[in-house]
């Protein structure tokens, strides 16, 4: 290298020449280049060792292989790694080639293509090979081989889990930003995001089990068996989606043989719905036992739950009181779909009641009607997630077609009904549909003697 920093080829005499050169002189140029331009980060050295139309086999898909994309590679590396050390280990040459094995070690101090710094110390090892003519070189093939980083190893050895920070099956896609993707820059890449992906992983472990508690919560808190009442017949259904909801039924004697009804759905997913509806099923069977008036009942547990209830959050249920004798249904609704109830031969009506939602706002009163229902009258009671449920066009089952479908169910017992709309469902979404609310189905019908 001369004064100036410049890499001319020298014969033995020490005089500048452009003739072609041994084997030694090419070896030589290379131990200067990789000093000055790897080690160093002297970047005018990537001009003087390369000829203009040099190819770097190896360079990333989105840069073209020649100088500037070469230069603007160990630009980047240096500034993500000041502290960048660079070792040639054993170098051979011959003919027209020279082949080296080399090692890089640095602490990730700087931004590196959109991933802040993470402190950890890399080591990279390869094997270049360069094709000199007349002492520059024309072409370049590279194999890099980038070894996790010092602190991840550490953190194996300590406990860590390989599948935290490279999961199975998961997605494997880089987030960082920069375009400059390889093989050897996408490990890299996986290696400094070791600790943001396994970090992830103890997220995503908490997160689901906290939903296998919540799914727990809401199965021990769905009753076991249906109600058994003369000249009655209960049916229920339930199924959750992937993300647990808030949906919840429930039954309870009263005095006189008269049965408690409620079907509800707490807002949001996860622990926090399985919470407040574990909550508002609590409040509402304490407080049904000595009411007979199911408006006030709701009245009752609205303002209880108001003072403690998170914030955003609220409970839409719909209470009744059967008297199986009579055939009366005395109910009240905090804001949950309307259920239907089918007249023989009379097609099917809305149970309408006004009334808020139990948690937004106290002192809310609700609105008290009474049905009346025959031998062969049925009661669906749903949850939003039936008619909210969507095909493959993104189309909605819809209150239509359930009213349809109810008013042209015929005789039969309470599974039949339900049996009809889950098929239905099926049908209108598709084998490919995912499901995306729990679906809760009550029926209750009245049999013929």
């Amino acid at each position: 290298m001369d004064d100036d920093g410049r890499i001319t080829p020298r014969n033995p005499s020490g005089s500048a020449r452009r003739t072609s050169v041994s084997a030694e002189d090419n070896e030589a140029i290379v131990r200067r280049y990789f000093e000055q331009a790897w080690d160093r980060g002297n970047l005018a050295a990537v001009d003087e060792f390369m000829a203009p139309d040099y190819v770097e086999h190896q360079a990333p898909e989105s840069l073209m292989p020649g100088r500037d994309s070469l230069k603007q590679l160990i630009a980047t590396y240096h500034r993500a790694f000041p502290n960048l050390e660079s070792t040639i280990h054993d170098i051979l040459a011959q003919g027209d080639r020279v082949a080296y094995r080399w090692s890089a070690t640095g602490s990730h101090l700087g931004h590196w293509v959109g991933i802040p710094p993470t402190g950890n110390h890399i080591t990279a090892r390869g094997i270049t090979i360069y094709r000199i003519v007349e002492g520059k070189a024309v072409e370049g093939w590279a194999s890099v081989d980038i070894s996790r980083s010092a602190e991840e190893l550490r953190w194996l050895v300590e406990g860590g889990q390989i599948g935290e920070a490279y999961p199975k099956g998961g997605d494997d896609s880089l987030s960082w930003a920069g375009p400059e993707h390889s093989p050897a820059n996408d490990a890299l890449a996986r290696n400094l995001t070791w600790r943001f992906r396994a970090a992830q992983a103890r997220e995503r472990e908490r997160l689901e089990q906290e939903l296998q508690v919540a799914r727990r919560i809401q199965q021990e808190l769905l009753p076991e068996v249906m109600p058994e009442l003369d000249g009655w017949h209960v049916a229920a259904y339930y199924r959750p989606a992937r993300e647990v909801g808030g949906d919840f039924y429930d039954f309870w004697e009263l005095s006189d043989g008269r049965l408690g009804l409620v079907v509800g759905d707490a807002t949001g997913h996860g622990m926090p719905a399985a919470l407040v509806m574990a909550t508002a099923r609590g409040m509402l069977r304490a407080v049904a036992q000595p009411l007979d008036s199911p408006g006030e009942v709701l009245t009752q547990v609205n303002d209880a739950l108001c003072p403690d209830i998170p914030p955003n959050t609220f409970v839409t249920c719909f209470y009744a009181i059967l008297d199986p004798v009579e055939g009366r249904l005395r109910y009240a609704n905090a804001g949950q779909d309307l259920p239907y109830l089918r007249h023989q031969g009379k097609g099917a009506v809305e149970l309408r009641a006004t009334g808020m939602p139990l948690g937004l706002m106290p002192g809310m009163g609700y609105e008290e009607r009474e049905a009346s229902l025959e031998e062969g009258d049925d009661i669906l009671f749903y949850s939003d997630g039936l008619v909210e449920a969507h095909d493959a066009r993104r189309q909605m089952f819809g209150l239509p077609r359930l009213r349809t479908l109810i008013a042209a169910h015929g005789t039969g017992e309470s599974e039949e009904l339900v049996n009809l709309l889950l098929a239905e469902l099926e049908r209108f979404t598709g084998g490919d549909w995912e499901q995306e609310d729990d679906i809760t189905l009550v029926s209750l019908r009245r049999m013929y003697f």
